[in-house]
């Protein structure tokens, strides 16, 4: 359950960043490619559904993390995919500040998903 909780401390850091990408906060170098510093509409639009599929990832992660839940082994693995496909293209960005804030936070996402798949 520890590594399901740091995932969730997590992944509301992530929402609470792409909330202030959508507000328009200057930290587009850090997201998306680090193309603009202030994010256009489309990617703002990308941020709102990042956020929601947050909460989403979230709510797989704890009921994974609880065994008498029903949630399918699958959807653990599909998120441990998923962070762990975000490390490889975080790793490759163009921009150096998402390369070396959003590699790591993936890594950390993709190991507790692991963590919790295999617990």
């Amino acid at each position: 359950m520890t590594a399901a909780v740091l995932a969730c401390v997590l992944l509301a850091g992530l929402a609470v960043f792409q909330g202030a990408l959508v507000a328009g906060a200057p930290l587009g170098r850090f997201a998306w490619g680090g193309q603009h510093r202030v994010l256009p509409t489309g990617l703002r639009i990308g941020s709102v559904v990042s956020i929601a599929l947050y909460a989403l990832f979230a709510v797989v992660l704890v009921a994974a993390a609880r065994p008498s839940t029903g949630v399918p082994d699958v959807a653990i693995w599909v998120l441990a995919g998923y962070f762990l496909l975000g490390v490889g293209l975080n790793a490759i960005s163009r921009s150096r500040p998402e390369r070396l804030a959003m590699t790591p936070v993936a890594l950390v996402l993709a190991i507790c998903c692991l963590v919790v798949a295999l617990g």
